[in-house]
């Protein structure tokens, strides 16, 4: 619920900057939105927390891939412009990690494609604007089905931090160096993912 308004201030710093490849987020939204759904509705029945530990393990790697392509790709003048099927079916995926490990969707869709050598400015602001339509369609149905009344506290204080952090970010990935934008995204995936690695073993 909080991500709702983050992502909404971040995806629209991201079009100001003119971060956003239209035809990256047309290939990723829908399906982002159905894996989301998908996801939220069968975190309602099951723990998340059994699955978060692989998808740490994924992204642990991928941070890895992203720090060696940073000393190894020539940087593009332009972004890729092809964006095939996989990429859908990578935003269903990410939608759904992302509502079963709470947060998936950046890290996942994010370190993939970089991985994969697309422009990691263009990718950010591209993975970033979407998030918004996908967060959306999660809150809708967890608000469906779930009691937040108790948590109002939790998404207040993420609300206001992640409203502050959105524009400063999206500043950031369009005036970071490529290489340092790359090797930036790489570490803290790696970081993000061990803490969650310790997390799920303690």
């Amino acid at each position: 619920m909080a991500e709702v308004v983050t992502t909404g201030i971040s995806g629209y710093s991201h079009w100001k900057l003119g971060n956003v490849d239209w035809k990256l987020v047309r290939r990723l939204l829908v399906p982002g939105v159905i894996g989301g759904g998908l996801g939220a509705y069968i975190l309602t029945s099951i723990d998340g927390n059994s699955i978060e530990p692989y998808i740490a393990i994924y992204l642990l790697i991928m941070g890895g891939v992203i720090i060696y392509k940073a000393f190894t790709i020539k940087p593009r003048k332009k972004p890729d412009e092809y964006h095939g099927p996989r990429i859908s079916l990578l935003g269903l995926f990410g939608g759904f990690c992302d509502a079963i490990g709470g947060g998936g969707w950046g890290p996942v869709v994010t370190s993939t494609l970089v991985a994969r050598g697309k422009n990691p400015r263009m990718t950010i602001g591209s993975v970033n604007f979407s998030e918004f339509f996908v967060t959306l369609g999660q809150s809708i149905l967890f608000v469906l089905t779930l009691s937040f009344g108790e948590y109002w506290r939790v998404i207040l204080g993420l609300l206001i931090g992640g409203a502050i952090a959105a524009p400063i970010a999206a500043k950031l990935a369009q005036k970071l160096p490529l290489k340092a934008l790359m090797i930036f995204v790489g570490i803290l995936i790696i970081a993000l993912s061990i803490r969650t690695l310790y997390l799920a073993i303690k």
